[in-house]
């Protein structure tokens, strides 16, 4: 496997991370709303997709790979490589911004536990296992219908990230409200590993609905481009 590639994808998913990170603990008001965060996460995919996509394919995310997988576009056997790269990009962009919240001064500083606050949760006081498990596994869905399409034979290259970052913070401002977007268990992995708590206990949800989604997208898009 081209250790490039695996570079490429940490790199493309630290900077994912560290936009969502950066936006929610930081942004002023002191939390970035749900739209600043949806923009930070899309502009950081369109960015790195033009940055690194030509090294890796600009994946940046494990039901991505594994929906392309599923489309045709990318081996199976190099799936497992560009996950633990995902991850480990995540986790270690997660790391850094828990050293710089904790070191804030108080006041209206962001606290580490506000990791909690962007983790991927459902349950008593908001939505259910079921409305989470289908925004999630929807717009994942729709996500790699987008990335798909967008990177046809027949569809202009150069507008590729174009259309892939714009759908992604299309998404990110529909499922917000409901499981505090995901669409991708590399993200969901290395904010709850430092929530802990609910967030871990909920994680397998934002692994396996994202997947669900993420599968059924490129086998549907893999029948509808198809020659």
């Amino acid at each position: 496997m081209n250790e490039r590639a695996l570079a490429a994808e940490f790199i493309g998913t630290f900077t994912l991370v560290t936009a969502l990170c950066g936006t929610a603990l930081f942004a002023p008001p002191i939390g970035g709303g749900p739209v600043a965060v949806a923009v930070a996460a899309g502009v950081s995919v369109l960015v790195m997709c033009y940055a690194v996509g030509h090294v890796s394919g600009g994946h940046f995310n494990p039901a991505v790979t594994l929906g392309l997988v599923a489309g045709g576009r990318f081996k199976a056997p190099d799936a497992p490589g560009y996950i633990a790269a995902q991850l480990l990009g995540a986790v270690a962009a997660a790391f850094v911004f828990q050293i710089i919240a904790s070191g804030s001064g108080g006041g209206t500083a962001p606290k580490v536990s506000n990791f909690m606050a962007i983790s991927n949760t459902f349950g008593p006081g908001k939505f259910s296992l079921l409305s989470a498990f289908l925004m999630e596994a929807l717009t994942t869905a729709l996500f790699l219908i987008v990335v798909m399409g967008a990177t046809a034979k027949r569809a202009p290259a150069d507008l590729a990230p174009v259309a892939i970052g714009l759908a992604f913070a299309l998404f990110y401002l529909i499922a917000m409200p409901v499981s505090n977007a995901s669409l991708n268990p590399a993200r969901s992995t290395a904010t709850a590993l430092l929530a802990g708590g609910q967030a871990l206990t909920d994680l397998w949800v934002f692994w396996v609905a994202p997947i669900v989604g993420a599968v059924a997208g490129g086998a549907a898009s893999r029948w509808l481009h198809s020659e």
